[in-house]
């Protein structure tokens, strides 16, 4: 399964951002997705990672990475284009979440907490794109 200590690393990270990119995906949801457009990127933005991260932990978890310099760059690539993705969510998410500031309802409370989980991934994504780069150096 994970052969080395920068597997299980790997692993309990990437975890983590499904966790995270799952909460982004299951708020934005609840708030009937209104108004559509901003709001349907960051649904997206978020699906997306969310299935891209899964899989890039299964190949992990399995073992067919091999080590190998090109499944390296891979990850530095992937986790540098998933970062600049919820970042590009993040913003209209948030712009959005003010333009609807004018009552404390559930809704707005529900767009409050995307924002904050949309921008602790987007974190987590530039910390992990950083420890990939070094990682992908060390090859």
């Amino acid at each position: 399964m994970c052969s080395t200590v920068l597997d299980v690393d790997v692993f309990i990270y990437n975890f983590v951002l499904q966790v995270f990119g799952g909460l982004v995906w299951i708020l934005v949801a609840c708030t009937y997705i209104v108004p559509y457009n901003p709001q349907a990127y960051v649904m997206a933005v978020s699906v997306f990672c969310f299935v891209c991260t899964f899989l890039w932990m299964m190949v992990f978890m399995c073992g067919s990475h091999n080590n190998r310099n090109s499944w390296a760059t891979a990850d530095v690539f992937y986790h540098f284009l998933a970062s600049v993705l919820y970042l590009s969510a993040s913003v209209p998410l948030a712009m959005v979440t003010l333009a609807f500031n004018s009552s404390l309802t559930l809704i707005y409370q529900l767009n409050i907490s995307a924002v904050v989980f949309s921008y602790l991934t987007t974190l987590l994504y530039v910390i992990h794109t950083i420890f990939s780069a070094i990682r992908w150096k060390t090859f």
